[in-house]
This record gives structure tokens, C-alpha cells and sequence, in this order.
């Protein structure tokens, strides 16, 4: 990707975020632009006009650390955001994100013995590894049935984000899919700013740009986000309606990798639903060290 523009493009959008009132500036009715001035930015960053402006056209390579904080806290910038800005300045610069290199994360590096056996061991909960492409890499036996309509039949490694924006099931499984949609491409541009190397990543959003308006549009947002921790609803084909609980765990040994473990509140509907889930999971035999690409072809 040209990181010149990424800086240009997300710096301007976040500026464009930003009211006067929220910036303690006064509005007045003569302006002509959404949110901040150009200049407003640089004196609330404390740095020149023309420097802001030079890091806006996207010449951000050697920033210090303190002008990026400055410029975060003058735009107003979430923590995802900061850690964005910062994943920018250091590709400028030719740093490796987040000072360390990545490895790929393939198929092949979700396939070691030990991590099915942990992903096996979970049993009352969907538990699946997905890499920064939002390929679906493994999953426990739970986790397959959950997701049969994004494994399908196997032919290929499963593709959250493909799923989404690409396959008209989504909409089902997915009750409340726009913010869903938005969620899917605020994370993959996250990950875009930390490894702008990934050319697989860059392929998978040029497809999604090529096959999906809604995706092109959410990808020019430059909205950036963090999965971490919360709750989702899913109409799962089988049982119905889901309310789950989710966390996301880095897999330190595969830097990339994600671990993401969905659960239900004890004793409510959607526990009772999981488990009965779980059981026509279990009538389902598996072959030990299945991933989920060539798992269970005709589960969908």
C-alpha cells in the first residue's frame, strides 16, 4: 500500500472527526470544512502549520514519538487509532510494526499438534485461531459446526471477511451485519497499518474493493479497531439466535496469530442453545489434526 496516502487519507479523515466545540475552539457559522482546520490541529499539537500540513500530505518518516502523541491527543484519537498512527510513522521509517518483525501466518503455522489438542480441549465454548487476513486457520469441534456456513465445503481456507461481504448466508448468520461489516474492515485495516508488507492482505482487499460496494466504502473510512473482548448476536441455521461473549488471545507463538473464544452466559437461552449445538457437534466424527479448510465437507 502507498503510505504516503494512508497517512494523508487517515489524518484527514480523523481531522474531519474532530468538532471545534469537542476541541474547546469556537465554531462560528463561516466554516468550511467538517471538523478541524489544518491549523487548529497544529496549535492544539503544538507544532508548526506547516509542518502539520507536511505530515497530512503523508511525508510522516521521522516523526518523534512526542509530535505523534501530540497529533494524537489533538485529534482526539482512540487508543486503536494511536497505535495506528504510530504502526504508520514506523513503516515510513522502515520499521518493522510494532518494533518486531511478523511472521506469516499461514495455514500451515495454526497446524501444530499441541494447538489442536488446546482447541480440542475447550469444549464448552467456540474456539477458533484466525491470522490477520481473517482466514478461519483451525477450529475446535464446536467452533466447525459453528461456522459451517463460512467452512462450506472445504475447498478452499475459510474467509471471514470473504463470508461477509461476498456470501448472501452472512446476512443471516449475521443479524446485525452492518455492524459487523464495519467491525471486519476497521480490523483489517488495523492489521494493514501493522504489517503494510502482506501482500496477501492486500490482494484479499483488493478483491473485497473489487466485488463490494459497502466494502469499498467502509475501507475509505479509515475507521481502524481492535477485536479484544465483547458480545455478538448470530442466527445459527441449527439453533437459532446466539447472544455469545467473546475474547481474543494473541498466540505468542505465532506473532499474528489470534486465538478467539466464543462463550454464553450460564443458564441463559443461548447456553442452552450452544450446548445443544455442541452436542450435534459431538455425533459428528472428526479426524484429530483437522483443520478447518478440509474439515467436515458436508456439514454446511
Amino acid at each position: 500500500m502507498d503510505n504516503r496516502r494512508e497517512v494523508r487519507e487517515f489524518l484527514t479523515s480523523r481531522r474531519a472527526k474532530v468538532t471545534p466545540e469537542q476541541a474547546g475552539i469556537p465554531g462560528g457559522a463561516n466554516r468550511r470544512v467538517p471538523g478541524l482546520r489544518r491549523a487548529e490541529v497544529a496549535i492544539l499539537a503544538g507544532v508548526s502549520v506547516e509542518y502539520y500540513a507536511k505530515l497530512e500530505r503523508g511525508q510522516i518518516a521521522g516523526a518523534s514519538a512526542s509530535v505523534l502523541e501530540a497529533i494524537a491527543r489533538a485529534l482526539r484519537l482512540d487508543d486503536t487509532e494511536r497505535a495506528h498512527l504510530f504502526d504508520l510513522a514506523r513503516a515510513a521509517d522502515g520499521i518493522p510494526a510494532s518494533g518486531r518483525p511478523r511472521r506469516r501466518a499461514t495455514r500451515q503455522s495454526a497446524s501444530r499438534p499441541s494447538l489442536h489438542w488446546a482447541l480440542e480441549a475447550i469444549t464448552d465454548g467456540i474456539a477458533f485461531v484466525r491470522n490477520p487476513r481473517q482466514d478461519l486457520l483451525a477450529a475446535n469441534a464446536l467452533g466447525r459446526r459453528f461456522y459451517a456456513p463460512v467452512i462450506g465445503d472445504g475447498g478452499r481456507t475459510p474467509n471471514l471477511a470473504r463470508f461477509q461481504f461476498l456470501d448472501p448466508a452472512s446476512r443471516d448468520f449475521y443479524p446485525d451485519w452492518d455492524l459487523f461489516a464495519e467491525m471486519c474492515v476497521a480490523i483489517m485495516r488495523a492489521e494493514a497499518g501493522r504489517d503494510p508488507h502482506d501482500r496477501a492482505l492486500q490482494d484479499l482487499v483488493g478483491e473485497l474493493s473489487t466485488r463490494s460496494d459497502t466494502f469499498r466504502t467502509l475501507w475509505a473510512a479509515h475507521d481502524v479497531r481492535t477485536h479484544g473482548t465483547g458480545t455478538k448476536r448470530f442466527n445459527h441455521p441449527e439453533v437459532g439466535e446466539l447472544l455469545l461473549a467473546y475474547e481474543e488471545l494473541a498466540i505468542t507463538a505465532e506473532p499474528g496469530l489470534v486465538l478467539i473464544i466464543y462463550t454464553a452466559e450460564p443458564g441463559s437461552p443461548s447456553a442452552e442453545r450452544l450446548r445443544l449445538l455442541a452436542s450435534l457437534a459431538a455425533e459428528q466424527p472428526t479426524n484429530a489434526g483437522d483443520d478447518v479448510a478440509g474439515a467436515h465437507p458436508g456439514s454446511r
